[in-house]
Parts: structure tokens; sequence; C-alpha cells
């Protein structure tokens, strides 16, 4: 009797390995197709988000808007755009940190935009008036700082017009009045929309080195100089004593650089929402 061929059992065999051999790849495409997609996304996040923009167009982009991003090595031709810089920091005024990054941007010479609380405001009044005092813009943050994509969009409205009106009666600017910032980042189209009916500008940021965790300077300014953009806006946060170490180090570098240093209005009067949305990237290091 002729036994069975040894090939025949091999290949009663190979079926599966195939099978799983091509499950494998699936899975390596799928994910990396999902990195590719999540990564335009981020590329395509906006920094700013004006009060007469379609915020749905800018917040939920299209698919050749997404390809384009995934497929473009460059979101700009190489020095088309400006080399301007807004620091923008976070919260507070606080008692201790407050006095401290105010006299470290004095001494630097750089203007910066702070996004005050309105009800932190009214506990530290004089360190509000200070901020406005040395020349620094004053944003909106709102009055409670709460998770504003939580809230239905008449609550939004509310804090934003309890902040704004709590700034104006410490320290009145313009700037209270037109440029708001989410606490925490966390918003939904129906919060930019409600913002938008307020007359507000929605100021997101082009980076965020995550200082509002324990990062030493260090590390703070690494990725900051990295991930350098023109123009850029980036989030900073008050209160924390490593991101005052780290701004002299930051500053010296975008000087270095050729970059000058804006309020985030003069930012929005000297380029474009196009501009900012879509930087150069660069690197400091």
């Amino acid at each position: 009797m002729r036994g069975t061929p040894r090939g025949r059992t091999d290949r009663g065999r190979n079926p599966w390995l195939a099978a799983a051999v091509l499950a494998v790849a699936l899975a390596v495409v799928v994910y990396g197709g999902f990195r590719l997609w999540h990564g335009a996304g981020e590329r395509l996040a906006p920094a700013v988000i004006p009060r007469d923009a379609d915020a749905a167009e800018l917040l939920r982009p299209s698919l050749g808007a997404r390809l384009h991003a995934i497929f473009s090595r460059s979101a700009a031709v190489r020095g088309s755009r400006p080399k301007l810089v807004a620091l923008t920091f976070d919260d507070g005024p606080y008692p201790v940190t407050t006095p401290l990054l105010l006299q470290t941007l004095r001494d630097l010479r750089v203007p910066a935009t702070f996004f005050l609380i309105g009800r932190d405001a009214e506990q530290f009044p004089d360190l509000a008036r200070a901020v406005a005092a040395d020349g620094d813009e004053i944003g909106d943050h709102t009055l409670t700082h709460p998770n504003l994509d939580q809230l239905s969009p008449a609550a939004v409205t509310s804090e934003l017009r309890g902040g704004a009106a709590s700034l104006r009666r410490i320290a009145p600017q313009p700037s209270e009045s037109v440029l708001f910032r989410p606490p925490h980042g966390r918003f939904t189209l129906a919060t930019i929309r409600a913002a938008q009916a307020a007359g507000f500008d929605t100021i997101l940021w082009n980076d965020d080195p995550g200082d509002w965790r324990a990062v030493p300077p260090a590390a703070l300014g690494d990725h900051v100089l990295r991930r350098a953009t023109a123009p850029e806006i980036l989030l900073l946060h008050d209160g924390r004593t490593a991101t005052v170490a780290a701004l002299p180090r930051i500053v010296a570098r975008y000087r270095a650089a050729g970059y000058t240093f804006v309020t985030v209005g003069e930012l929005l009067r000297r380029t474009t929402p196009a501009a900012l949305n879509h930087p150069e990237r660069r690197s400091l290091e």
C-alpha cells in the first residue's frame, strides 16, 4: 500500500498557518492605518477657532484633509510662516508662583497671555491687576474652571460671561471678552459654538508640553524646543515652579532662532488663523 506523501500532510497544515499570517498582517495594517489616521487628526487639530469660523470643519477634518495630512511631509513651505511665538499661562493667579512668574517674564522682557480663572482673580485681585500692570494680556479661563464638555451650551455661556465679568471688574482689558481657553482642554463642538455665539475666539495651542504634570525643567525645555512651530501658541501653566525655571532657556533658544515673542492678541493681528492652524514645524534643539 502506497503511503501518504509527506507533502500532502504539510499542505494540510498550511492553510491554518497562512490564515494566522494573514490575520497578523491584517492586524498590523489596521493598527498602522489607525495610527496614521489618528496622527493626521492630531496634525489637523486647530490652535485657534475664530468666532466667525466654521467650527465643525475645523474640529472634524474631511477625509481629503486627513489623507493630505498623512501623505504630505510638511504643513507649510519652509520659511513661509512668521517666526512669532505667544507664551500662554493657564490658571491662577496664585499668591506665590504668579509673582515669581511675572518677575521672570520682566527679566526676560517677554510679554505673555494669562488665561485667568474668574473666581481665583476675585480671591487675589491684586495679582490679577499685577498681570495687567506688567503689560501682559488677560484672557478668559471661565468663572469656576469646570469641564465644559459636560455642560449645556447655556451653562458654558454662563461660565464664559461670568469669568469675563469678574476679570473686567478687577483688571479690565478688551481681551477678556474675546479670548477664551477651555479648562483642561476639554470641549465639544457645542462648547465652541456657544463660545462663538458669546463673541469669543477659542484659543487652543500648537504645543502642550504637559507642565501640569511633575515635569523637570530640563525635560520641559527639551520638549518645547523639539516641537517648536512657526508661528506658535505655547500652552504653559501658572503655579508651576518648573515652568518658571525652564523659561530662560526656552526664551533664549527661540530668540537665537529669530523668533519674536508676542501676546495672543498681537499674534492674531500679525498672522492668520490658517497659519496658526497649519504652522511650519521646526526644531530648536
